[in-house]
């Protein structure tokens, strides 16, 4: 019997109508054959850290699927304005490393909001049917916003899931950085928008991106690709139908529905592309 290796799925940033659209296109896949929730490891950053901790939760994806599909009304939605996000531009474009940007990014973040200023945790906990670290490897991306450090959280790491979801999730000017351990997280998406290079080590890769767009070259998807280098990938982002349901505002929960069934609906186009990488 061929050895096939490890497996990794990769869940990146979108708002709440990302969460819609991965779970739509994990459905559907599974649906059709193609169960993406056995992979080995499964990173998460912001949307994508609140599917991987569901997809640990001990529900099935049709049930995870149909929770998409219900009036939002415990979520808490957001918007991140223009001129917000042009606050978020000059500590990238000025000299220094990726750590040096993101710590100014941090700056800009702590001075939007006080930590714990909103109740996000509890929107969190609202999303997650458990609020236990599941046995398998998991793995949660933030950024320190004191240090621009990169964190990577996982069971090991002595921190409540819901805590490590929130910072994942803590969009700079949108949602206040949080509190753990004495430090300020916030959204693991300020480094990459999926941080495909968490994976490392995995010969199969299924990236899901619905924000496939990166800060830098350095930290893109197709740069942390090759850095890795598994012998098979996939990396799967909307399609233009999909991006029209979405809008402009990726944190409107009403538009949680309808993004989830375009993701079921273009999951049905990714069936051989998604099955050759898993299969190899």
């Amino acid at each position: 019997m061929t050895d096939r290796g490890t497996s990794a799925l990769v869940l990146g940033g979108g708002g709440i109508t990302g969460i819609a659209w991965e779970l739509g296109i994990l459905h559907g896949l599974a649906e059709a054959g193609i169960d993406l929730t056995g992979a080995d490891t499964v990173v998460g950053t912001s949307a994508g850290s609140v599917v991987g901790a569901q997809l640990g939760s001990g529900l099935s994806l049709a049930d995870l699927y149909a929770s998409q599909l219900e009036p939002p009304d415990a979520e808490l939605g957001g918007r991140l304005s223009r001129i917000a996000a042009l606050k978020l531009v000059p500590p990238y474009l000025l000299p220094g490393s990726g750590r040096d940007k993101l710590a100014r990014v941090g700056r800009v973040a702590r001075a939007a909001h006080e930590p714990g200023s909103v109740d996000r945790e509890g929107v969190i906990r609202s999303r997650l049917p458990v609020q236990d670290w599941p046995e398998r490897d998991l793995r949660i991306t933030a950024v320190d916003t004191e240090s621009g450090e990169f964190t990577v959280f996982t069971r090991d790491s002595g921190v409540d899931l819901v805590s490590a979801v929130a910072a994942s999730c803590a969009v700079p000017t949108v949602w206040p950085p949080v509190e753990i351990a004495g430090r300020t997280y916030m959204d693991g998406g300020m480094r990459s928008t999926a941080n495909v290079d968490v994976a490392a080590g995995a010969d199969r890769v299924v990236v899901l991106a619905p924000l496939p767009r990166a800060f830098s070259k350095n930290t893109s998807i197709r740069a942390q690709m090759e850095k890795i280098a598994p012998r098979a990938w996939s990396v799967v982002t909307p399609d233009p139908e999909s991006l029209a349901v979405f809008g402009r505002n990726l944190l409107d929960p009403a538009k949680r529905k309808v993004a989830a069934e375009a993701g079921l609906r273009q999951s049905r186009d990714l069936v051989d592309q998604v099955r050759g990488v898993w299969a190899a």
